[in-house]
């Protein structure tokens, strides 16, 4: 009987995005959006160096698995999820969950209370990895994306936020 991947892979290190991880990103975003529709490299530079947005990316072994993007605004106490991918090979071993979390504690250390998200309505493994996070959906936007497809907008309480 072989090993499972999932447990011979190595540990998962979260880590701030930085510049030198560019090519990793924009390939990560093409195993699941057409070019056109790719965060592009220059909106990636920009996330990584605003003080309004989170880029915390998940490091195995030296390569980028995954990302998870959260974005901010001066004076809100509401985060928003903005982006959050795992590449294909690394999937269902936990790294979604581990950025989700990585994000809302970055949320919560900048004085937010709520981490808001929109996902594709169509997208049931997102909605329930979501759901089973604790975010609970309140509207829904009506043909939000491509191909005229909803999106269901969640939200989740983050608490009292960490004293400064």
């Amino acid at each position: 009987m072989t090993k499972s991947p999932s447990r011979s892979l190595p540990p998962t290190k979260l880590r701030r995005g930085r510049l030198a991880d560019l090519d990793a990103l924009i390939a990560l975003e093409l195993e699941f959006f057409t070019p056109d529709h790719v965060i592009s490299r220059r909106s990636f530079r920009h996330f990584i160096d605003s003080p309004k947005s989170a880029l915390i990316v998940a490091d195995v072994d030296g390569q980028v698995a995954g990302c998870v993007l959260v974005n901010y605004r001066h004076g809100s106490r509401r985060s928003r999820l903005y982006s959050i991918s795992v590449g294909r090979d690394f999937q269902r071993r936990g790294i979604a969950r581990q950025l989700m979390a990585a994000a809302e504690r970055n949320a919560r250390q900048r004085g937010c209370r709520f981490m808001r998200l929109e996902v594709r309505a169509d997208d049931a493994g997102a909605i329930a990895l979501y759901e089973s996070s604790g975010y609970a959906r309140f509207g829904r936007r009506r043909r939000y994306y491509d191909n005229r497809i909803d999106a269901l907008r969640f939200e989740k309480s983050l608490g009292r936020p960490n004293p400064a």
